[in-house]
């Protein structure tokens, strides 16, 4: 039994605002094996984000607990970010500096020595295609390019679970086809775990091993994306954008040549 390395109990997180107290997240239960693509989707405002938050420690629980590789949410957070890499929706790049300047400056804020800081930066560059754009500006990079980058930065120390929040929104085919690929090979290459949000059901259903569905929330429904289209779709064949539909309620599929879902 491959094990657990993300776990959460009725994780919780409430808003205080003006108007009084307003629950993002109800009470979320979940389980990630090492080794995993999970596939976290649910309707915009069902706490995907703030859960992915909560999960790496930049938004602190009102509710409930969570352990990552093992650290305690609450208990041990210096654990859980050093377990964890996470890739924001709008990357984090500073566009004045190189490719190699950043990936060496990640290296030395996660108190690497320059010079194995500088030997990361050029394995990741490796790794991830970005030999080539080491010396060249990011705010000169395209959209895929950068996406890359900010996945490599993520992965300076070596995570064993790596947080995505929707990383291919705004690219084109071919740089989603190209970062579908990436997260492939960190899961079967380097046995990387993967926290995945994404707008497009077609993404989740390509990439993810398994699938946890939120709606306003709390779990609304998890499982493999062949279990769940048989459940809630009737058929092994039905289209995870039906499956998503029938488990949150969200009323008749739209035609087959509208745009992908957001989720």
């Amino acid at each position: 039994m491959t094990a657990e390395v993300i776990s959460a109990a009725g994780l919780a997180r409430t808003f205080q605002t003006r108007r009084g107290p307003v629950q993002a997240v109800r009470g979320i239960d979940l389980t990630v094996r090492e080794g995993e693509i999970l596939g976290f989707l649910g309707p915009n405002g069902a706490g995907k984000t703030t859960t992915l938050r909560m999960l790496t420690t930049l938004l602190p629980p009102t509710g409930g607990a969570a352990t990552v590789a093992g650290c305690d949410l609450a208990g041990d957070p210096v654990g859980v970010r050093l377990a964890c890499g996470y890739v924001a929706q709008s990357g984090g790049v500073d566009g004045q500096i190189t490719v190699r300047e950043e990936l060496v400056t990640q290296g030395r804020m996660y108190r690497l020595p320059r010079s194995r800081a500088v030997e990361r930066a050029a394995e990741l560059a490796r790794e991830l295609d970005l030999t080539d754009l080491f010396d060249r500006k990011t705010s000169a990079l395209s959209g895929g390019q950068r996406r890359r980058l900010d996945i490599a930065m993520a992965l300076t120390h070596r995570p064993r679970v790596l947080f995505l929040d929707e990383p291919t929104t705004g690219l084109d085919p071919g740089s989603r086809a190209d970062l579908w690929d990436l997260v492939r090979r960190l899961r079967d290459e380097q046995g990387t775990t993967v926290f995945l949000t994404t707008h497009y059901l077609d993404e989740a259903d390509a990439l993810s091993d398994r699938l946890v569905v939120v709606d306003q929330g709390v779990v609304a429904a998890e499982g493999t994306p062949s279990a769940l289209k048989l459940e809630y779709g009737g058929s092994p064949d039905a289209t995870l954008q039906d499956t998503f539909l029938a488990i949150t309620g969200r009323g008749p599929a739209p035609a087959a040549d509208t745009a992908p879902v957001a989720v």
